[in-house]
């Protein structure tokens, strides 16, 4: 958690500066101002500014996705979060809210096509995982400042001066800030992703349950990606949302579909 903070602090850092080389003191005031104000609707409107962004709906109740959800927060002592359904054939879920008195969960329609109970259940756990350790909020947050992070480097191309050194700053922060920003938030994402796995196969005591949703979601995700028009929030889902290619590990918000499956398989041994 500690680590997570720190990474989240120099996400922060690196918005500021950015406001800094833009247009000096002023700008890094004005930039330190527009991350509190991001952080403060990060905290109170994650939830519904993400799900918002998805169309997701509430689940019916009785539905086979809330009746698995009640089962998990019920062996996991956590209150019962808000359970949507996304409109969409691309196979993933994710979490969301500022605290697990504040969460809510969603599946999309293709998750709940591909995946028996036992998987569904294991998913759900997962994401109650996140919820119980808290990186809802943190992940939100990370992906509200990355976003900024990224419009501002846009901004950069096009303001400040007409020197040959202004523009080389200018060039600079337009490259390097997005980079950055990604790396960070990738490191953030990894570290809490395999906590989530981790969460969820201590709970379900099936840790291979989980393994194979995860080679199912890795497959239905390559045959029908969801549209990559929030690059931003790719992190927040338990398998990279929006490109059915490879992009590598140096570059995955998540880590690798294989090394979560081996340790599973390594949590599976130690528990049989």
């Amino acid at each position: 958690m500690i680590k997570t903070f720190i990474l989240l602090f120099v996400l922060t850092a690196l918005f500021i500066v950015i406001g800094r080389i833009l247009a000096g003191k002023k700008g890094m005031a004005v930039a330190f101002i527009l991350a509190l104000v991001m952080n403060f609707v990060s905290y109170w409107f994650s939830d519904s500014i993400i799900l918002s962004a998805y169309q997701a709906r509430p689940a019916p109740a009785g539905h086979r996705l809330e009746k698995i959800t009640r089962e998990i927060v019920k062996e996991a002592r956590l209150p019962m979060p808000a359970v949507y359904i996304i409109p969409s054939n691309s196979p993933n879920a994710f979490a969301t809210g500022r605290n697990p008195e504040h969460a809510a969960v969603a599946a999309t329609q293709g998750i709940l096509n591909i995946l028996d109970d036992d998987e569904l259940k294991a998913v759900m756990a997962h994401e109650i995982g996140h919820v119980k350790n808290r990186d809802t909020l943190i992940s939100t947050v990370a992906a509200s400042l990355s976003g900024g992070v990224m419009i501002l480097s846009r901004i950069a191309l096009f303001t400040g001066g007409n020197s040959k050194q202004s523009w080389g700053k200018q060039i600079a922060v337009s490259i390097i800030a997005p980079v950055a920003a990604l790396l960070i938030t990738m490191a953030i994402s990894r570290d809490r992703e395999y906590l989530a796995d981790e969460y969820s196969a201590n709970l379900t005591k099936k840790p291979l349950y989980l393994a194979d949703a995860l080679l199912k979601l890795e497959s239905g995700v390559k045959r029908s990606p969801m549209p990559d028009h929030s690059p931003e929030t790719a992190h927040l889902f338990i398998v990279h949302p929006f490109s059915g290619m490879s992009i590598g590990e140096v570059f995955s918000t998540h880590p690798p579909i294989k090394k979560r499956i081996e340790r599973l398989a390594q949590m599976n041994k130690k528990m049989n």
